[in-house]
């Protein structure tokens, strides 16, 4: 069964970095796509940043140059590091993982239970 785990979030304060991690089991890693998604209150789901198999990452607009994923093969380990945050950015942030690499970000993605960022002006 696979299971995805996000840990890191917090508070802090607009300018600053977190680092968010997600322990991945339950599944051939290496095979998967990855991504990071947040949810802010009252706001619907937003895809920030996706991994795919091949190691190829994309990203919101609103993310660039501030946000980067990244994972570990050994560790099985997805990670988001966060810089420059903004206020904007204040949501809880969703792991997830799709062995078909579907488009459609629906069904076949396995989801963590999210984690909690804050970001104060």
């Amino acid at each position: 069964q696979v299971q995805l785990v996000e840990s890191g979030g917090g508070s802090v304060q607009a300018g600053g970095s977190l680092a968010l991690s997600c322990a991945a089991s339950g599944y051939t890693y290496s095979s998967y796509c990855m991504a990071w998604f947040r949810q802010a209150p009252g706001k619907e789901r937003e895809r920030v940043a996706e991994i795919d198999s091949d190691g190829s990452t994309s990203y919101a607009d609103s993310v660039k140059g501030r946000l980067t994923i990244s994972k570990d093969k050994a560790k099985n380990t997805l990670y988001l590091q966060m810089n420059s945050l903004k206020p904007e950015d204040t949501a809880v942030y969703y792991c997830a993982a799709d062995p078909w690499c579907s488009k459609d970000y629906g069904g076949s993605w396995y989801w963590g239970q999210g984690t909690q960022v804050t970001v104060s002006s």
